[in-house]
């Protein structure tokens, strides 16, 4: 038999207990409800409002993948809406020229994206900073002419790009296009972020982050830089090139000029709004890319980018390390006030 001290001390210690279950589940249980939101919204929204969001689900998996390479690894691109064409371009000649199912694309733009960004990686591996982004840059603003090439003419359509047959929902969902392909995006998104927590929390996310922080103690224990980087970037690459093939597969179309340097501009935007190196930040920049633009527009038939800076500045101002970086001062000052209670 225990001791009336032990009794008492096993008791005493149970409410220590409990505060730290609750804090382990609570992020499972917000994640539920997020879950459950994120099936019922299709529902409540009109087919164009649904369209909408599953662009910016598509966004969101394109914002991870730059996310890791910028916010985790340190690397800046300004060329990754290359990328996102080249997805995009992959799934389109696929299901226009071969006649293959739309969800088989997804592992080939994948596959094929990853491999452009591993080997554009290797050279890029001389240079670093401004000088990088200045490389990617270059990428950015040559992808379109290159799709428009006379020799390529045949399988990009030139200039006039390639019209893609939206596909129908099985017939057991019941569903209807933009909501099965809302349900389908939302699918890859989940497997996709998965991967990516699972990456950036093993080995070699942590050697991804040493590079960043401490290059020379990353040398120094061993870390191999140039195959980390080259990996990062064909990793970051896969991610934007699933997401160009999604998109393509919803806007239904795919042309040069919709994959203009802005559009890199535009995944660079997200990722400092939706707060560098946050997996979940993609989500917050995705949104903002995605309906800010068509506020602004609201706003001022007249100058609606001139309204969309200002909102920028403004944001930048308010929350200088992303919609992440904000959230998380805000729970860290609401915990600082419950003990203080």
């Amino acid at each position: 038999m225990s001791s009336p001290s032990e009794s008492l001390g096993a008791v005493a210690s149970q409410p220590a207990h409990r505060p730290a279950q609750a804090a382990a589940q609570r992020p499972r249980l917000v994640l539920a409800l997020v879950l459950a939101a994120a099936c019922v919204l299709p529902f409540l929204l009109s087919d164009y409002r649904v369209f909408q969001v599953t662009l910016a689900l598509v966004y969101a998996i394109a914002l991870l993948g730059l996310n890791m390479l910028t916010g985790y690894n340190g690397q800046i691109s300004l060329g990754h809406g290359a990328f996102y064409a080249i997805g995009a371009y992959v799934a389109a000649i696929l299901m226009d020229k071969f006649g293959v199912p739309y969800w088989a694309t997804l592992p080939v733009a994948g596959a094929v994206c990853l491999l452009a960004g591993f080997l554009f990686g290797l050279p890029a591996l001389r240079l670093d900073g401004l000088y990088l982004a200045l490389a990617t840059f270059a990428l950015g603003v040559a992808m379109p002419q290159l799709l428009k090439y006379k020799a390529f003419e045949h399988w990009t359509g030139g200039a006039m790009g390639i019209v893609i047959v939206k596909p129908d929902a099985p017939a057991w969902t019941g569903l209807s296009q933009d909501r099965w392909l809302y349900f389908f995006v939302l699918a890859w998104l989940l497997l996709l972020f998965l991967l990516a927590w699972n990456i950036l929390r093993g080995r070699m996310g942590r050697a991804m982050v040493a590079i960043r922080d401490q290059p020379i103690a990353a040398r120094a224990m061993g870390v191999n830089m140039a195959m980390v980087k080259s990996l990062a970037f064909g990793v970051s690459a896969m991610y934007t090139g699933i997401a160009g093939a999604l998109g393509a597969i919803a806007v239904q179309f795919v042309a040069p000029d919709s994959f203009s340097v802005f559009l890199s501009i535009t995944l660079i935007v997200g990722v400092v709004v939706g707060g560098l190196a946050s997996i979940q930040g993609a989500i917050y920049g995705a949104l903002f890319i995605q309906f800010v633009p068509n506020l602004a527009d609201q706003i001022s038939k007249a100058a609606p980018w001139a309204i969309y800076g200002v909102f920028l500045i403004v944001f930048m101002y308010v929350a200088p390390f992303g919609v992440a970086g904000l959230l998380r001062s805000a729970a860290a000052r609401w915990r600082a006030r419950s003990r203080g209670r």
